[in-house]
């Protein structure tokens, strides 16, 4: 409230809020009969918005038949003969259904600060309310032909808002060859922060191309995590032999262990079907991998001197590597980069999947060993860094 001198009463400000977590989203038409990374549009859009925290989506649609895409979803059909629904919450975003978005962008719709009884528009069509009858909103998308004549009557209703930001991260689909194009966005979208530079240059161009060809079978995220252990857990057998043909292939099939682990990450990810149980079990099943890895090259090693003491190093860098596993599971199933100077960059590079390349080189001289050597001196030293870190900041638990 402010003071109203020259009525001598008072008088309400235009106040600029954030959204509660709880708003609604509308998909209003076009729609786009498509599929989109294995997923229909309509869908994709409901599950993105649900991933974002909206509490009521609606499908504006006279298709009856759509509701048979929405099955197990929270979506709810809206046409211009049914009865509204009961809506709370000040925020709405309206979206035509020909855009294909992304749910921290969603997030960010539902978040952004704006003055109360306002409107914001994009390129794409896409909408922003914030108002204190979000009822009207609904009622008046119910009634639009198309997001076109809904945007020009909300125009007529609301005062302007600055256009909603990073519209990078949502896609427009207006042309014949703009669906391939959405697809391959897409597919970028879901690279982690946390990646070594070889990771993201050469394993995730062929993880995401697996990915893309996946995504509308049948396989599931937590079956590539098997398929993936599986084929590190062979390699690991290779290391048995100081042949420099085994460790190579042992190698390579490592590699393709790491190349097939970003797959089922990229899956859950892209049909929303992440779960802390598929987190954990891809999280824990990798690093099963690097110790059989380690374990295999250590007993390899003691064969051929006939001596125990390269068992111990395996020992070294197998313990060492769950003490850090265990140290770091919370920040890494949540892909958190988390501030700390030039230990927590030293911390990520050397946590990074590019060693692998090193073992791939040592193998191909049937020099495995030294990549254990390194490991034993390595993966204590990357721990206690971890430790210090993490004491440092007050997350040891």
């Amino acid at each position: 409230m402010v003071n109203d001198r020259a009525g001598g009463g008072t008088a309400l400000a235009p106040v600029a809020t954030a959204a509660a977590a709880d708003g609604i989203l509308v998909i209003v038409p076009p729609i786009i009969d498509c599929m989109v990374g294995g997923l229909p549009l309509v869908r994709r859009i409901v599950l993105a918005a649900t991933a974002a925290g909206y509490g009521q989506v609606l499908v504006r649609s006279a298709e009856v038949a759509l509701g048979d895409g929405l099955v197990g979803t929270r979506a709810t059909v809206l046409t211009s003969v049914s009865t509204s629904p009961i809506v709370s919450g000040r925020r709405v975003v309206l979206m035509p259904a020909n855009v294909v978005p992304q749910a921290r962008w969603l997030r960010a719709l539902l978040e952004a600060p704006m003055e109360r009884e306002t409107l914001a528009v994009d390129h794409a069509l896409v909408a922003v309310v914030n108002t204190d009858d979000p009822g009207a909103v609904v009622r008046t998308a119910a009634r639009a032909l198309d997001a076109g004549a809904l945007v020009t009557e909300l125009r007529g209703k609301f005062a302007p808002a600055p256009p909603p930001a990073d519209v990078e991260a949502r896609f427009p689909i207006v042309a014949a060859g703009d669906l391939a194009r959405a697809e391959r966005w897409l597919l970028r979208s879901l690279i982690k922060q946390r990646e070594g530079f070889m990771s993201r240059h050469f394993e995730r161009r062929l993880s995401l191309a697996l990915t893309r060809r996946m995504a509308g079978t049948a396989i599931t995220p937590n079956m590539m995590t098997v398929i993936s252990a599986a084929v590190g857990l062979l390699g690991a057998m290779f290391f048995l032999s100081s042949a420099p043909v085994w460790q190579l292939t042992g190698a390579l099939l490592f590699l393709a262990h790491s190349i097939l682990d970003g797959c089922d990450g990229e899956l859950a990810r892209l049909r929303f079907q992440h779960s802390r149980w598929g987190a954990m079990l891809d999280f824990w099943g990798d690093n099963v991998v690097h110790v059989a890895v380690f374990l295999c090259i250590a007993v390899g090693w003691s064969w051929s001197p006939g001596a125990a003491w390269p068992l111990a190093l395996g020992a070294i860098a197998s313990v060492a590597t769950l003490g850090s596993a265990a140290l770091f599971f919370g920040r890494t199933i949540e892909d958190r980069v988390e501030a700390g100077g030039v230990v927590a960059r030293a911390v990520d590079a050397l946590g990074s999947r590019d060693f692998i390349y090193v073992v791939v080189l040592l193998s191909a001289f049937g020099k495995a060993k030294w990549f254990l050597l390194a490991a034993a001196v390595g993966a204590p030293v990357y721990l206690l860094l971890a430790l210090w870190l993490n004491g440092r900041h007050g997350r040891v638990r």
